[in-house]
């Protein structure tokens, strides 16, 4: 092997850094980057909305629960399908869902998938009417007080669901 070419690994590492350093600098809207800039509460926070999708319209509602325990803080984000029609959800990989931890000027603090690997199966999650799909992912032991924002994420391809909530570690 001559030492100009590159072997396939080193090809996907390079690929992979990239497509990581893209999604982490993309575009944020100005209403993005001014919510994270402004955290005034002192207590938790709960948000709760309704997505529609791209497709068909059908209605998922979402809410996001912050629950400070002793051993770290606990993230629960439950979608609800709203309609009385199923909705099928579809997931590029077998990352279905993200949590990220951001201070009050919006850096990036932790990520719940930093450290974890995924399949790069897709995969689908059928929600029958009214039935809700929930994940619910720990931050153990943050090691500075202060005000946050936690931003939840279903990374579902077709319906996508993004919640957010303030909260205080005191």
């Amino acid at each position: 092997m001559s030492s100009t070419s590159l072997s396939p690994s080193r090809v996907a590492i390079a690929l992979l850094c990239a497509g990581a350093l893209a999604f982490a600098c993309g575009p944020r809207t100005h209403s993005e980057a001014a919510s994270t800039a402004s955290l005034s509460t002192a207590a938790p926070v709960l948000q709760q909305g309704t997505v529609r999708s791209h497709n068909d319209g059908a209605p998922l509602a979402s809410n996001l629960d912050v629950k400070l325990e002793r051993d770290g803080i606990r993230f629960a984000l439950r979608i609800t399908n709203a309609a009385r029609k199923h909705v099928e959800l579809s997931f590029p990989n077998g990352q279905t869902h993200e949590f990220v931890v951001v201070d009050s000027v919006g850096r990036e603090v932790w990520r719940w998938s930093s450290t974890r690997l995924f399949t790069q199966a897709v995969q689908n999650k059928l929600l029958n009417g009214g039935e809700s799909m929930r994940v619910s992912e720990q931050w153990p032991h943050p090691s500075q007080h202060g005000k946050y924002t936690v931003i939840a994420t279903v990374n579902s391809t077709n319906f996508p669901v993004q919640q957010r909530a303030d909260f205080v570690i005191p």
